[in-house]
């Protein structure tokens, strides 16, 4: 399954235009013409990335942002008729990922949405599909949230499996176990500890591990936290 984009968008030819040149891309593409219908659909449609109009009638781009960011970290592409610094810095401020200032070659919205995605998804991102993380034998669906390794269905719980796909989507960057513990604390006390990140590591490890003792994807750094393993 290609990438999703959805487009919010309230001028037909500019969303005719984003929608052909990304299909073009091979993404799959989505077209909304205004902020409620991108807040009401957004579940429905889970897309992987947002191209979001500032300028639309109804709620605006910065509120769909503050709504869409109560439920969501998938990467959003700001389209902006202004060259004031004003949008750009206030839509980054409450979220965005990027912006691009209105006229633009369609050339480099799809060079921006290609960075974004692999920003998001990591460069063990399948290139066509932006969904599958793949090392070796390991397979990381973050779609149906599902984990193989040679074939084999990998059971995870729902922090184990955020945490491996936290981790795997930027490989060899340092997470410290309290940054890890954020993710935790979504499912568990408040009061859990850093000392809750080694257990769900080890049992992560256990899991997906050739050889737990010897871990090939979750490497410990010393004093600090953890990072997925780099090529």
């Amino acid at each position: 399954m290609a990438s999703h984009i959805m487009i919010v968008e309230d001028e037909p030819a500019v969303a005719r235009g984003v929608q052909v040149a990304l299909e073009r891309e091979g993404y799959d593409v989505t077209v909304v013409p205004t902020g409620e219908d991108a807040v009401s659909s957004f579940a429905d449609i889970a897309p992987d990335l947002v191209v979001l109009d500032v300028r639309l009638p109804g709620i605006d781009g910065f509120e769909v942002l503050r709504q869409l960011r109560r439920d969501t970290r998938a990467p959003v592409l700001f389209l902006t008729a202004r060259s004031d610094e004003v949008d750009k810095v206030v839509g980054l401020e409450i979220g965005a990922d990027d912006y691009l200032v209105k006229p633009f070659s369609v050339r480099e919205l799809a060079s921006r949405v290609k960075a974004l995605l692999r920003r998001a998804y990591g460069e063990l991102a399948d290139t066509q599909t932006g969904r599958t993380l793949r090392r070796g034998d390991l397979v990381i669906d973050l779609e149906r949230r599902r984990v193989t390794r040679d074939g084999d269905r990998i059971a995870l719980t729902t922090t184990e499996f955020d945490l491996l796909r936290h981790l795997a989507t930027r490989p060899g960057r340092v997470y410290t176990r309290t940054q890890l513990l954020e993710l935790v604390r979504d499912y568990e006390a408040l009061e859990a500890d850093e000392r809750t990140i080694n257990v769900h590591v080890s049992h992560i490890r256990e899991k997906i591990e050739p050889d737990p003792a010897q871990p090939r994807y979750i490497k410990t750094v010393r004093g600090v936290g953890y990072a997925f393993a780099e090529d």
